[in-house]
């Protein structure tokens, strides 16, 4: 199988979102005459509001209000020139009073992704690294990668895994510059908070060590001044620390704040941090706010207000322990996260909590892994304790509806989230109207049974199914074992309604990755072969492609049945620890997509597949005149006159030398092409090939007159199976590059149409790859999607950082 295509990442998130949306939870509008932070109205409803950012409530404070209007009225709406010329009459105060909230030099950003953008590529030298954590915002990590453009090498690491990140260090102390580990201080998602103490030592560890802090969610509730959670664990800032803070959120204004001691560095970012010298500056309104909130942060008030806040925080913790909901993190910070495992179930809680008046928000992929979806809820100090309480009440009384209505239960959250102790004991029960049946081999399924679901695709009918069981079923190494699991769904009549496979098989993570990637990460792999591979569990398996999941839609059934196969599917991949569940080969836009979305997979663009269909109207004679004028131009340019130069031979049963000649082949293909960057196969393929009365080997021999040796060489050979009377499945090829100018992937494509029309098959499977040179001998194109469920990010945002490196 091919890879699936990396470079979706938007297609991606837009998927997600717009079934988010559909499910009116995303993309709202507030509305009303005036908000006053207690409250919020959305879709004629008014609801408490347990979704802000603003946690000490200064957005609603008199004094930034009056200070924002005053500033209008005597500065304008705006000041419209850049800052390096000359900044706006206020701002020069606030940076006074941020300097000394911070006890250190303070820039000023309009906000902190364009702050991130200016200061990241002037503080970070050619001769640096990055490590980022792989939870930190998405504003630094995109302002991190525009460095790679300079070859400045990015790594990232598992959330607050500090061997890993030590690891890293020893990796890169050999480079001349810094090494950054960039991180956040508090986590917008879960509210958990960096390991500050623990950093500190490997900084004084590693002097070559620096922190890159985004603390805007630690702003104003926590530390001195306000000064935010990661100031309050250090007491004054360090040289070797780059602090973000905020002026928005909990600070009630607008903009950004970065803390500098360093002198130099400061001065060389203010110069020139490329987004803080082109972009306008902040509003007079803006920055009238921010000076009025600085001066409340400088004054004994903070710490009343800290206080309160604290207050009701406390009161949240102490009515959440009451219950059975999955806190994610308990700490004590503002943010809270209730899992909800599945997107569905996350979609169903927040709308019920939307009636029930209160509005609380979706915590969904990219923000955190698919499966971990759940609802973020910040307590501020407009919240009132009745409210709060209120607020657990009524989570505690919908939790356990939403679970019921869409087909979960506690337990598979708690195993979502990896309380393992918690989640012992799953069992997901099949629809009384249905029976599934789970075979561990194809020679426990009735033959005509499976044929009459599967039987005219590529090498998965009855027979194709018990040649890969005898391959792979006891492989010496880990990457050629494969566990087979048969899916069969029936009604009460025994009707069947689903039947699918899947494997568990070892993958090359970069399986998901650009070719540039893969090249990196085989260069790795001759000192660690198993660098960066996962067990997958996956519709189908590596070997094969095409429609693994036949399912009857006209069956009054087909919805439930296949919700209890994703149900079974959850609970394998649980009990046997993969590391991702891969649903592929899905035509386009499916009818049951959102069904698949909201079980908690991620929909990604597949590689085309190719067929040629309808084979046995094509009159060879005349083939070339079928094919469209672009294609007959090719033919007759880089195929037709090549052909001449090549004996073919069809070998049904060959001798173990010839097998190791097609092995040969094999392997210079599979090493050449990293777009299909698989295991290779295992030696027992092609003796098992060789012993099979489906498979035969369709071989090109390449003239004497045009060989190195003068004598006739065996150069290429395509591995063909036939799948009952219909369908030629040209499943792998070999060739020796050395001949490759003689047209001689061309000729084996070409070779492959005039065999299976000889043989009277009606069908080719071409399968994914070079669907460019397949359809201009006449193959047809289908787009295919794939759906992929991950524990976490780490391996996708990991592959991701290494894009262009």
């Amino acid at each position: 199988m091919a890879k699936i295509k990396h470079n979706n990442f938007l297609e991606t998130v837009d998927s997600v979102f717009s079934a988010a949306k559909r499910q009116g939870v995303l993309h709202l509008y507030a509305e009303g005459g005036y908000l006053d932070g207690r409250h919020i109205h959305i879709n004629g409803k008014k609801m408490y509001h347990f979704g802000t950012t603003g946690y000490l409530g200064l957005e609603q404070d008199k004094r930034l209000k009056k200070a924002a209007v005053e500033a209008i009225l005597k500065y304008g709406t705006q000041f419209p020139l850049s800052k390096t010329y000359v900044s706006n009459p206020l701002y020069r105060n606030l940076e006074v009073n941020m300097s000394k909230i911070y006890g250190c030099p303070t820039i000023i950003t309009k906000n902190s992704t364009l702050g991130h953008m200016g200061v990241i590529p002037s503080a970070v030298g050619d001769g640096d690294a990055i490590i980022l954590d792989h939870q930190v915002h998405w504003s630094v990590q995109s302002a991190a990668k525009q460095l790679k453009l300079r070859s400045v090498p990015i790594e990232m690491i598992r959330h607050n895994r500090l061997d890993m990140l030590e690891d890293k260090i020893k990796r890169f102390a050999s480079r001349p510059g810094r090494i950054w580990y960039m991180i956040d201080g508090v986590y917008s998602m879960y509210g958990d908070v960096a390991p500050m103490d623990d950093l500190m030592a490997l900084c004084h560890r590693y002097p070559k060590l620096y922190l890159y802090v985004d603390d805007v969610h630690g702003m104003s509730w926590s530390g001195k001044h306000g000064a935010g959670y990661v100031m309050g664990r250090l007491g004054e800032l360090p040289h070797n620390i780059l602090l973000f803070g905020t002026l928005s959120k909990t600070f009630g204004a607008s903009g950004a704040v970065l803390a500098c001691q360093d002198k130099k560095m400061f001065d060389k970012i203010k110069n020139f941090g490329g987004p803080l010298t082109f972009s306008a500056q902040l509003e007079p309104a803006s920055i009238a706010a921010a000076l009025a909130s600085s001066e409340i942060h400088l004054s004994p008030e903070i710490y009343t207000l800290q206080d309160e806040l604290r207050e009701k925080i406390r009161f949240f913790n102490s009515e959440l322990e009451k219950t059975e909901l999955p806190l994610i993190d308990r700490n004590g910070s503002p943010v809270f996260y209730i899992g909800t495992g599945l997107p569905v179930t996350g979609y169903d809680f927040v709308n019920r909590m939307m009636q029930a008046g209160f509005f609380v928000n979706l915590g969904i992929f990219p923000a955190v892994p698919v499966k971990n979806t759940g609802v973020r809820i910040t307590i501020s100090r407009h919240n009132r304790k009745r409210e709060i309480k209120d607020l657990v009440r009524t989570m505690a009384e919908l939790y356990p509806l939403s679970l019921k209505s869409t087909g979960t239960d506690l337990s598979r959250v708690h195993a979502a989230f990896g309380w393992v102790a918690q989640a012992k004991g799953v069992d997901r029960a099949i629809p009384k109207e249905l029976e599934l049946v789970l075979a561990r081999s194809i020679h426990k399924v009735d033959r005509e049974l499976w044929n009459s679901k599967m039987a005219g695709r590529n090498v998965y009918d009855w027979d194709g199914m018990a040649f890969l069981e005898g391959v792979y079923s006891d492989g010496k190494v880990k990457e050629h074992h494969w566990e087979f699991f048969y899916f069969l769904i029936q009604d009460s009549k025994g009707k069947n309604v689903l039947t699918a496979f899947c494997t568990m098989a070892l993958w090359k993570d970069d399986m998901l990755a650009p070719e540039s990637v893969s090249g990196q990460i085989e260069r790795i792999r001759k000192e660690r072969p198993y660098h960066r591979t996962s067990w997958v569990l996956a519709m189908g398996s590596p070997f094969t492609e095409g429609p693994h999941l036949h399912l009857d839609r006209e069956h009054p059934l087909w919805e439930k049945a296949l919700r209890a196969y994703l149900d079974k599917l959850g609970e394998l991949h649980e009990k046997i620890q993969t590391d991702m569940v891969i649903l592929r080969d899905f035509d386009g836009d499916i009818p049951y997509r959102d069904i698949l979305l909201g079980h908690g997979y991620l929909e990604m663009d597949m590689p085309d597949s190719c067929s040629f269909l309808d084979l046995g109207a094509v009159d060879m004679d005349h083939y070339v005149e079928g094919l469209s004028a672009r294609s007959r131009r090719h033919f007759r340019k880089e195929v037709g006159p090549f052909v001449d130069r090549f004996h073919q031979v069809v070998i049904k049963s060959p001798s173990p030398s010839e097998l190791l000649v097609f092995e040969k082949l094999y392997q210079n293909v599979n090493g050449h092409n990293l777009a299909l960057n698989l295991f290779p196969l295992p030696s027992v393929c092609f003796s098992t090939m060789g012993k099979c009365e489906n498979w035969e080997f369709l071989v090109l021999d390449l003239k004497a007159e045009y060989t190195e040796t003068g004598q006739r060489e065996r150069v290429g050979v395509m591995f063909c199976y036939r799948n009952g009377e219909h369908t030629y499945v040209p499943a792998y090829i070999g060739m020796d590059y050395r001949y490759a100018h003689h047209q001689l992937y061309r000729q084996l494509l070409y070779r492959t149409i005039t065999r299976a029309k000889a043989l009277g098959f009606d069908r080719i499977d071409f399968g994914m790859t070079a669907s460019f040179e397949k359809r201009k001998l006449g193959a047809t194109v289908f787009p295919k999607k794939a759906y992929i469920q991950v524990r976490d990010n780490f391996t996708l945002e990991s592959l991701g950082v290494l894009r262009n490196g």
